[in-house]
């Protein structure tokens, strides 16, 4: 019995893995095609390639589960409208004007809010080596973006493209805690299906008003390329590793994960920007696994 837990709790957490990678290159695409597709039909259209991916592995499980879906309709329309709706879309019109070292700042402060919440809202406790790993780690976070000079912290410039991606972070916390309400009879991957759906009847309006005020996307091969990208991997794979991960780990453990998208972000940024890596980034890297070790390790 404590084998199979212990087996469960490390899928758990080696399912948390991949999706701060898949979200690490969202952010990159997002910032990449601000100037190319608006905010708001970048996210629709993210969101119905990630249907027509999930619709053939997830449509036995949506018909199944319908009841089950209904008899907790608000709980499944909370997380569609924070994690699908509110996420993405805020998420690419901030990144129309905040910085990219103020984005990943704070996309850190996701584990903060998951355990203050949860700790306000929902009951749960905190212990000493949850909070110290988080410290550890976002210290780490810090590190990396401010690239080893923490007198850059007092010049970074709050704007509204700042407040918008922190107003994507707290309902990605909330996404996260909401989560854990969901039964576990329901299908996961039928489940992700109903978001999408559910998430494009309130995006499709949105897009349309966007498009009303002039706001025209300029396709091309990259731009179609990069909605390939997003609509498979941060919206399939990243969402329902995420969900497993959630379900088998808690929402504070699985929120601390989200401390690994600087660090990716870093990978990604050397691999295909050429970026040198400088001395920080191993500091901050170590100080980011460090406090998700005190953290998974905590009970």
């Amino acid at each position: 019995m404590k084998r199979g837990m212990l087996s469960a709790q490390a899928v758990g957490l080696l399912l948390l893995v991949p999706p701060p990678l898949f979200w690490a290159g969202n952010f990159i695409v997002g910032r990449a095609m601000r100037g190319e597709v608006p905010p708001f039909t970048l996210s629709f259209w993210r969101w119905a390639v990630a249907l027509c991916c999930l619709l053939p592995f997830a449509w036995g499980a949506m018909r199944r589960d319908r009841a089950l879906y209904w008899a907790h309709r608000w709980r499944v329309a909370r997380i569609t409208l924070a994690g699908v709706v509110a996420f993405t879309s805020l998420v690419y019109v901030g990144l129309q004007w905040t910085a990219a070292a103020n984005g990943l700042l704070l996309n850190s402060f996701i584990p903060i809010l998951i355990l203050l919440f949860g700790a306000l809202f929902f009951g749960q406790r905190l212990v000493p080596a949850q909070v110290f790993g988080l410290a550890l780690s976002f210290a780490g976070v810090l590190t990396i973006v401010l690239h080893g000079e923490w007198a850059r912290l007092l010049a970074l410039d709050v704007s509204a493209g700042d407040l918008l991606v922190f107003a994507a972070m707290v309902c990605w916390a909330f996404y996260t805690l909401w989560l854990r309400g969901i039964p576990p009879e329901i299908d996961r991957l039928g489940l992700m299906g109903v978001q999408a759906g559910l998430g494009l009847l309130v995006l499709g309006p949105l897009c349309l008003a966007e498009r009303a005020a002039g706001l025209v996307p300029s396709w091309s091969g990259e731009s179609l390329a990069a909605l390939a990208y997003l609509g498979v991997f941060p919206s399939v794979f990243a969402y329902l590793f995420y969900t497993l991960g959630v379900a088998r780990v808690g929402a504070a453990r699985a929120g601390l994960f989200i401390h690994l998208i600087p660090v990716f972000g870093v990978a990604l940024a050397v691999a295909f920007l050429r970026e040198t890596l400088h001395p920080y980034h191993g500091v901050g890297i170590a100080a980011i696994l460090g406090g998700i070790a005190c953290a998974v390790r905590s009970r």
